[in-house]
């Protein structure tokens, strides 16, 4: 109650875990040749899936046709490294390889990559240098499932359409452990090529039941000990990723949701369902309020730019960071859902107030030691804000009693997407929370 508790997943103290627990907003970044087609990435290739809705079928030859030309002319990392830092984001995620098998890096151990192409570049090479030169951490996006690779094997026509667990089959043992062999050799190259990576994550574990994985994991730890893994290599995980939506409750531990602007992950241009920049701040406020990471996905085009709509929604969001970003950035989970009716978090003695609905004149915050209220003030202006507080008649005797916080929002501080407020509780008791 009282404030000096530890939440599970919490870290106090310098650990690989520190940049994770304070950033609470990421960029991921789905690419690939097939961005050049205008496809969403990899699925197409097996005649799309249930849970992408504007994925557009296409035969095996068709997706893989565009390897040959991918020539991303326009791809500025830089660029998109200051985006992400402006936006309020405190680390990157790029698909070095994705299901299609596809590899962003000239990889020794298969033709299948960017270096047949016209390029002649690195991308995930780029990605790192220019993520880190804006301060971000680094994080890696590799598939464990192959749809190109012989010993995988490949996915073909014959084995459409894709079934859960059964396309395509696997392998007999001596393909697969070939496979498994090609597979921790590219790990192993993202992982010594590159410098430090600060996050590996997995997909398509689940299309196998025998990666290898506590072996995998283990090999990978000897090579990056302060790596964080995400829970995709069965069995193996640091942290939780609810993929596409906010948990009602907050997972265990450390957590991290995955959203889409629209409905796709890679370059679609017949998406247009685009979520508005209000509603990605406030999926952003509610996650950072249940003690999450949002890792938000942009999706760069065949030349490598990212397209308009995305990079207005990424201005909205680092306009509204500027102002509000303390709320975010550094905090944990404030109130209970029946102490405030929106989300709140919590860094130190202040709680931050999350006004995802117009106020109605005033708003309450229940449960708390109203006689520990050092301050209230609108986050952006910093302007003090009015307030009363109450409690009941017994209350009303007692030293320190709880009871209800009462604040007035003046109309001209309420801000067009969140408005935040800030309520300063003397140190020596912030508070009660949950848990």
């Amino acid at each position: 109650m009282a404030g000096s508790e530890t939440r599970q997943g919490e870290d106090t103290g310098a650990s690989p875990w520190a940049w994770f627990d304070q950033a609470r907003l990421g960029m991921f970044i789905h690419w690939d040749h097939a961005s050049q087609q205008g496809l969403e990435t990899s699925w197409p290739l097996v005649g799309g899936v249930f849970a992408l809705p504007a994925a557009q079928p296409v035969s095996v030859e068709q997706y893989h046709s565009s390897a040959a030309t991918f020539d991303p002319r326009a791809w500025d990392p830089k660029a998109l490294a200051r985006t992400a830092r402006e936006a309020g984001m405190g680390y990157a995620v790029l698909t070095a390889k994705h299901h299609s098998g596809y590899a962003m890096w000239p990889t020794r151990l298969s033709d299948w990559s960017i270096a047949r192409s016209p390029y002649g570049g690195d991308l995930v090479g780029e990605f790192v240098e220019a993520m880190r030169s804006e301060g971000l951490q680094v994080g890696l996006y590799f598939s464990l499932s192959d749809w190109h690779h012989p010993d995988y094997p490949a996915f073909t026509e014959a084995h459409k359409p894709y079934m859960f667990g059964s396309s395509p089959p696997r392998p007999d043992d001596e393909t697969w452990a070939r496979y498994l062999e090609y597979m921790r050799g590219q790990i192993t190259e993202l992982l010594t090529d590159y410098g430090p990576i600060d996050l590996m994550w997995f997909d398509g574990g689940w299309e196998r039941p025998d990666w290898g994985a506590a072996g995998l994991e283990a090999h990978i730890r000897s090579l990056a000990p302060d790596i964080i893994l995400n829970d995709r290599l069965p069995g193996v995980g640091d942290y939780t990723t609810p993929e596409q939506f906010v948990p009602a409750q907050a997972p265990a531990g450390r957590w991290e949701t995955c959203l889409t602007m629209n409905r796709s992950w890679g370059w679609n241009p017949g998406d247009t369902a685009y979520k508005s920049a209000r509603s990605l701040v406030h999926t952003l406020c509610e996650v950072a309020g249940k003690g999450g990471n949002l890792l938000l996905n942009v999706s760069p085009k065949g030349d490598g730019s990212l397209p308009d709509e995305q990079v207005e929604r990424l201005g909205a969001i680092g306009r509204w960071m500027a102002a509000n970003g303390d709320s975010i950035r550094g905090t944990r989970a404030g109130l209970e859902a029946a102490q405030f009716y929106g989300p709140s978090t919590r860094a130190g003695d202040t709680t931050y107030l999350h006004l995802l609905m117009r106020p109605y004149d005033t708003i309450d915050v229940r449960d708390v030691y109203i006689r520990r209220v050092r301050s209230v003030r609108e986050l952006a202006s910093g302007r003090e804000l009015s307030f009363r507080t109450h409690t009941g008649i017994l209350g009303a005797v007692l030293p320190d009693p709880l009871g209800t916080l009462t604040i007035k929002v003046p109309e001209d501080l309420l801000d067009g997407d969140a408005t935040v407020v800030a309520v300063e509780f003397h140190p020596a008791a912030p508070p009660r929370e949950a848990g």
